[in-house]
């Protein structure tokens, strides 16, 4: 309770301007008393009227400002009780705080200003704002230091109308004078109108921000999507390839046992045989030696009465049962096994670009926009040859593989599992992923220029490009084009060109064809899904001069 009395006290003797206690306190009309150096800098900012820092009661003329005596005896008692009414420092206004401007000397902190009084108060010198009713209609904001922007610079009058016309605040006079016949209104309108917009912005940036938001947490579980099934798949790669080097190595382990075991038989058998002759000769010298010595007998009746008793000569093995070849033996394995290298080399190089197209393919964010210009096609021109092992007998193909021609007699060559058998068809040498641009010029009477998966039948009635769901080909005659996908045929209505070209985007899962000339018109346009890497394919007619060919486009 002392201290609430002493706090009582530290109020009722402080100056209201300074908040400090009362220095040569004088009482002015109203009955409010301030520190004389206060009210008379308070005053001095007052040309005509001055009024009173709390009630706002006006004087007219000047009050003359007497020292109240008694005051200044109870502000000295006071002090020798070591009562003191500074504020804290927290109080005092810093560089960036906006002061009050009431306060003399070191001035406290606003915390409201008055766009009415166009004025910042603390927190005693706004009391008067609170209390007194003519003040409580004033307009009470947060702290501003940009109340002298509301005054208008022609007429320092308030600037409390807006105009439109213009697009700037004016006051009153502004209205009547510089803006009369403008579209005007009063600020406060146009700031309901200017709120009505602003709160729409702010819902729309406020959905913005949350569809931002959604985006980056679908984003950051792509991330997390990407790190696992990357792992996963190096996870996953690593075991197959060691699953395919431990076969590679069970193979090389068998083909080692076959031929250690092959040499061991063969080298018993040789051993036999030569275990035989070896035998053989033996008693062939000793027989040699029996005749030579019998040849050397000189009693007449001696060698006759031996001769008849020599055994006969057992039957000689032919020399011809021993099969003398070249000196190869296992070399043929040795070649065997290279033909096998090989061809593992050819499938790595080509499983590989698969793998390595479908590593590059992957793509989270959306796509880029479809080219449109030419220029912007060759961004995505890749170099195209074809498969002899896929060509039909009656197609022969250019060194480069990069033109094939129709021939009248098949070729003599044995047929091969992956040729083509009933249409005269090949397919791309390269299996095609992410985005591919590639143009062919044709000539003859007519051509198909497709896309195949490597598995499409090479053989019947639904082998052919466009005659199955494993196809899409675009069909050209003199006169005519039409595009065929699973025997369904779609008719085009556009100039025959000699030259064609493809655009494909396999992730988008979208084919298009192009008639190329002096520029490209958009001939048919596929949107589906590609559930296997695809092959170019080209198809010719039976016709003596019909050729294709895969352009070098630079």
């Amino acid at each position: 309770m002392a201290q609430k009395g002493a706090d009582l006290d530290q109020e009722t003797f402080s100056c209201s301007i300074c908040l400090d206690l009362l220095k040569d306190p004088v009482t002015i009309p109203c009955g409010h008393s301030y520190c004389m150096k206060c009210i008379q800098g308070f005053w001095d900012g007052e040309e005509i009227i001055h009024s009173c820092p709390q009630c706002r009661k006006t004087f007219t003329p000047k009050p003359v400002l007497v020292k109240n005596v008694m005051f200044a005896a109870l502000v000295e008692q006071l002090k020798k009780t070591g009562l003191q009414a500074a504020p804290a420092d927290h109080c005092f206004a810093g560089p960036e705080d906006v002061s009050c401007d009431v306060c003399s000397g070191r001035k406290l902190r606003a915390i409201k200003s008055c766009l009415i009084c166009l004025a910042s108060y603390c927190e005693k010198h706004l009391q008067p704002h609170l209390d007194a009713a003519a003040l409580q209609k004033h307009k009470l904001v947060e702290p501003s230091k940009n109340l002298r922007e509301n005054i208008c610079s022609i007429h320092d009058e308030v600037m409390k109308m807006f105009c439109r016309t213009d697009q700037k605040c004016i006051c009153y006079l502004c209205s009547v004078d510089e803006h009369r016949g403008h579209d005007t209104v009063s600020a406060a309108a146009e700031r309901t109108e200017r709120q009505s917009d602003l709160e729409e912005s702010q819902q729309q940036i406020q959905q913005r921000i949350q569809d931002r938001e959604k985006e980056v947490r679908l984003l950051q579980q792509e991330v997390e999507a990407i790190n696992h099934s990357a792992d996963q798949t190096v996870k996953d790669s690593e075991e197959i390839f060691t699953e395919m080097i431990r076969l590679i190595q069970d193979r090389s382990c068998d083909v080692k046992q076959q031929i250690r075991s092959q040499q061991q038989t063969e080298v018993s058998g040789v051993k036999d045989v030569q275990q035989q002759l070896e035998q053989e000769i033996t008693e062939l010298k000793r027989r040699d030696a029996e005749l030579k010595q019998l040849s050397l007998t000189e009693d007449h009746s001696q060698f006759l009465l031996t001769y008849p008793s020599l055994p006969p000569l057992r039957e000689s093995t032919p020399s011809s049962s021993i099969n003398v070849r070249p000196l190869r033996y296992f070399e043929d394995v040795t070649a065997a096994v290279s033909e096998l290298r090989d061809k593992l080399q050819d499938i790595l190089r080509e499983e590989w670009t698969n793998i390595s197209l479908t590593v590059t393919n992957v793509d989270v964010l959306m796509p880029e926009p479809e080219p449109t210009s030419r220029s912007d096609f060759f961004k995505y021109s890749c170099p195209i040859t074809l498969d002899p092992n896929t060509a039909n007998r009656r197609l022969s193909q250019s060194e480069e593989n990069k033109k094939v021609m129709f021939l009248e007699k098949p070729q003599s060559y044995s047929d091969r599992p992956n040729n083509f058998t009933d249409y005269l068809q090949v397919l791309s040498r390269e299996s095609l992923t992410g985005r591919r641009y590639w143009e062919v010029e044709w000539r003859g009477e007519y051509v198909y220029v497709a896309v195949a998966y490597k598995n499409i039948s090479r053989s019947g009635d639904e082998s052919g490009f466009g005659y199955n769901d494993k196809s899409w080909a675009l069909y050209y005659s003199p006169h005519s084009i039409s595009f065929y996908h699973n025997s369904i045929q779609t008719s085009i209505s556009a100039p025959v060109s000699s030259r064609v070209g493809v655009y494909l985007d396999h992730r988008a899962g979208v084919l298009s064809f192009y008639s190329v000339s002096e520029s490209m018109t958009l001939l048919h346009r596929v949107q589906t899904t590609f559930t296997q890497p695809l092959h170019a394919g080209l198809v010719l007619g039976y016709a003596v001069e019909a050729t294709a060919e895969f352009c070098k486009l630079e």
